[in-house]
């Protein structure tokens, strides 16, 4: 079983910042990449950033510039560093790995349960 875990949401007026952090536990084998979407009302769930292995870091040009992603290898955790925030910026944020379960041949993606984002103006 893996699991991911996500904290750091909140309420931040426009300007603020907030730190999101997502874990991942289980029977993890290996992780290729990890990273952050995020879903408001009414809209699809995007790409806000994410962290590939020995590879690129990718960004939504919507964000470029004021939210960085980083990630901890040794404890399978993932952060999103989010500065001057905006109300656009309210949405539900999930976290995503895409990783290797012990015993399996197949990497899977998983989802964390999500955390709320709201700025205010």
């Amino acid at each position: 079983q893996v699991q991911l875990v996500e904290s750091g949401g909140g309420l931040v007026q426009a300007g603020g910042s907030l730190r999101l952090s997502c874990v991942a536990s289980g029977s993890i084998s290996s992780i290729n990449a990890m990273g952050w979407y995020r879903q408001a009302p009414g809209k699809q769930r995007e790409l806000v950033a994410a962290l590939i292995t020995g590879g690129p870091t990718n960004y939504a040009d919507s964000v470029k510039g004021r939210f960085t992603i980083s990630r901890d290898n040794a404890k399978n955790m993932v952060y999103l560093q989010t500065n001057s925030l905006k109300p656009e910026d309210t949405a539900v944020y999930y976290c995503n790995a895409v990783l290797l379960r012990v015993g399996s041949i197949r990497y899977s993606s998983y989802w964390g349960q999500g955390t709320q984002v709201t700025v205010s103006s």
